[in-house]
C-alpha cells in the first residue's frame, strides 16, 4: 500500500512537472512573438504605428476573430491618416473595416496587404525585417514580423499555408 502511495506521488509529481514545463514552452512562444513584433522600427514613428496595427489585424484574422479585427481595422484606419502616401491603405482597410463577415474582411485584407507592402517598402526599417509571405491557395499576400506561418486568410483552416517570399531589411 505504502508503495502505491508512492508511486502515485512521483507520478503525479512529475506529471504536474510536464503541466508546468508545457505552459512554460508555450508563454516562451508567446513572448518569442512579442519580442519579434517589439523589434521592428521603421524611421517614420507613423509608419511604425501603422505597421503595428496592421499586425495586430493580422493575427485577428489568423485567430478568426470579426470583432477584434473590425477593432483592429478601426485603429489601423486611424493611424493610416499621419502616414505619408497613405491614402489607397487607409481606403483599403475601411472597406475592411466596414465588412461584416470574416469571408469579406478576408478578401479585402488583400488589398490593404497589398498597399501595406508598397508603404513599408518604401519606407526605412532602422531596425529588424519584415516577412513578405504568400498562400498560393488564397493567391493572396501579407507582411509578418515573424518567418512562421500564420495564415490570416484560412485560420485554423490552414494556418501553415504558405511561404516566405521576401525579407524586407
Amino acid at each position: 500500500m505504502k508503495n502505491r502511495k508512492t508511486i502515485l506521488a512521483l507520478a503525479l509529481t512529475f506529471i504536474g512537472f510536464g503541466a508546468f514545463a508545457q505552459q512554460d514552452h508555450a508563454h516562451h512562444g508567446e513572448q518569442k512573438e512579442m519580442n519579434s513584433n517589439m523589434e521592428i522600427e521603421f524611421r517614420d514613428q507613423q509608419l511604425g504605428d501603422a505597421f503595428e496595427h496592421y499586425i495586430l489585424l493580422k493575427e485577428a484574422l489568423v485567430a478568426s476573430k470579426t470583432e477584434e479585427a473590425q477593432k483592429a481595422a478601426g485603429k489601423l484606419e486611424a493611424s493610416l491618416g499621419d502616414v505619408n502616401g497613405g491614402e489607397k491603405a487607409k481606403a483599403a482597410v475601411t472597406k475592411l473595416s466596414s465588412s461584416s463577415t470574416l469571408e469579406e474582411q478576408r478578401e479585402a485584407f488583400k488589398g490593404l496587404s497589398r498597399e501595406m507592402l508598397y508603404l513599408v517598402k518604401a519606407g526605412e526599417l532602422s531596425k529588424g525585417e519584415v516577412y513578405l509571405e504568400h498562400c498560393p491557395m488564397a493567391k493572396a499576400s501579407w507582411l509578418s514580423t515573424s518567418q512562421e506561418i500564420r495564415n490570416p486568410y484560412y485560420g485554423d483552416k490552414m494556418l501553415k499555408c504558405g511561404s516566405v517570399k521576401e525579407t524586407i531589411k
